[in-house]
């Protein structure tokens, strides 16, 4: 079945469209609808994650509106959630890969079940947005915890595999976002594990099934054995096909250089200075957090179609940097994946710059902002 353009329209790569979106953001209807598929979420996410606008740029056009922040709390919220979850990866680095908080309890295996990859678990609402979102490269925010319920809470899988097959084919892929939510839903960086049952699918997906395996309650739900159609597992093949070798790059060694990457395609940075302005796809980092065809070119595009002159380089930092003289000024942002880059690390744009941790739960983080906000 193929997708509605009133549901899942494409996302252009442009960024007057993406500024588009913002003036369109009605917080107080956003916080009303924004769990329902059909609610007025914003479809910025991938433009978020791709840094090509920020969470205090969007803010700040908001707040122009005349919104106070309790009339748009829940909007702010969402914000703010994206922002913790940033805030856990700087703070556990490498360690926000493995279980946070504790080891997730009644695990069967480290696959995923073969029907949920294939669309094909009966749950009929949730089959059919799987099928779209390959072709789209987006999914509702319900629907990410749905499907990770099913495959860790029902199906027992751990959560580390499907969480690289979920973010390998989002537009909005964020390591930290997606392995964080992974990872609260199924119990290892929460207090208990999130369960989504047939009622809850019918009532914010608008559907009507019924006696799937899902139609119980939900403390039944936390009992049953595993369903047999989840009881078929794979390992989905995850690769991405970086484009052909492409180090060809003409440097001008009389003016800086602009480290841009797959989180940084912002239009606007340092956009004052004349620079040589590279794209930087490091194999390593792509063997690490692999990504569909459709997510790369989205990539690819996004930075020729926003950047003026931008290169795209293939290889490490290493590499690209035996292309530069000594005495050139490298700029880039400051970012998890960038601390072996060298040069100068333009601060992160956070929304609240100022804020402490630790970051053990969203609420204590909330607590803080809110006063900050």
């Amino acid at each position: 079945m193929m997708f509605t353009d009133s549901l899942f329209p494409a996302f252009p790569t442009d960024i007057n469209s993406v500024y588009e979106k913002v003036k369109r953001i009605n917080p107080i209807t956003y916080g009303k609808t924004r769990n329902f598929i059909d609610g007025a979420v914003t479809k910025l996410s991938p433009y978020i994650s791709r840094g090509m606008i920020t969470l205090p740029e969007i803010l700040q056009q908001v707040k122009e509106k005349g919104y106070e922040l309790n009339q748009m709390e829940k909007f702010v919220q969402e914000l703010c959630w994206r922002e913790f979850f940033q805030r856990v990866w700087w703070e556990k680095r490498e360690k926000l890969f493995e279980d946070i908080k504790h080891p997730q309890q009644n695990v069967a295996h480290h696959q995923i079940p073969r029907a949920v990859v294939e669309g094909k678990t009966g749950i009929d609402s949730l089959d059919k947005l799987i099928r779209e979102w390959y072709q789209t490269g987006y999914l509702h925010n319900h629907v990410r915890m749905y499907i990770a319920s099913i495959v860790c809470n029902v199906g027992q899988s751990h959560w580390k595999l499907p969480s690289k097959w979920m973010y390998y084919h989002l537009l909005d892929g964020d390591p930290a976002s997606n392995t964080c939510s992974w990872q609260w839903v199924a119990g290892s960086f929460s207090s208990k594990k999130y369960y989504a049952n047939q009622e809850n699918i019918n009532r914010y997906l608008k559907s009507q099934q019924q006696n799937s395996f899902l139609d119980h309650s939900y403390e039944e739900l936390t009992s049953i054995d595993i369903p047999d159609i989840l009881k078929e597992t794979c390992m989905p093949e995850l690769k991405t096909i970086l484009p052909v070798d492409k180090k060809d790059i003409i440097i001008d060694h009389t003016k800086p250089v602009c480290i841009y990457t797959s989180f940084w395609l912002h239009p606007k940075w340092r956009n004052d200075i004349d620079a040589n302005r590279i794209l930087l796809l490091e194999p390593s980092h792509f063997e690490q957090f692999p990504v569909s065809e459709k997510v790369l070119n989205f990539i690819l595009d996004a930075g020729r179609e926003n950047i003026a002159n931008l290169q795209t380089f293939i290889g490490e930092f290493n590499e690209l940097q035996s292309h530069f003289q000594s005495s050139q000024k490298i700029y880039f942002i400051e970012h998890p994946l960038h601390k072996h880059f060298e040069g100068h690390a333009d601060d992160y744009p956070w929304l609240i710059p100022d804020i402490r941790g630790p970051f053990t739960s969203f609420f204590s983080f909330w607590k803080k902002a809110e006063k900050k906000l």
